[in-house]
């Protein structure tokens, strides 16, 4: 198993409530058009990655969590890798619950996307001085 930890922030015009994906992203900008974002400033991008992660991410035995803590509230995401998962974009982590692949695509087949997690969590990242401490654990299987 692989682990990586970062930070990610909230932000006023976070809604999360996209229906098929979860994304965190490095920029600060965020529009109400943005349902699926749930986190800005991201202190690592998908192109960030060890090489070692990036192979892992193309198995499709591969399992992906995604961990979330904003103080004593978590949410985890857990999907799989794919064939097509570059991990080459330098802004964008998604999450998605379709196989939809490519460089921004962190993890296929999620079992949660925004609109699924938590309202409390949600509610929380509202404010640009919230920090969500983030994991992304790779587990072959």
């Amino acid at each position: 198993m692989h682990r990586v930890s970062f930070q990610a922030f909230g932000h006023e015009n976070i809604i999360g409530e996209h229906k098929t994906t979860v994304e965190l992203t490095s920029e600060d900008i965020l529009t109400q058009r943005g349902t699926c974002i749930i986190g800005v400033r991201s202190t690592l991008t998908l192109s960030e990655l060890s090489p070692q992660i990036k192979q892992l991410a193309k198995l499709e035995t591969t399992k992906i969590i995604l961990t979330m803590k904003v103080d004593d509230v978590a949410e985890t995401v857990t999907g799989s890798g794919g064939p097509g998962l570059t991990y080459s974009d330098t802004t964008s982590m998604v999450a998605r619950t379709s196989s939809y692949q490519c460089a921004r695509t962190v993890m296929i087949n999620s079992d949660k996307a925004a609109s699924d997690l938590n309202r409390e969590f949600i509610d929380r990242l509202k404010n640009r001085e919230t920090t969500i401490d983030c994991e992304l654990q790779f587990i072959t299987q």
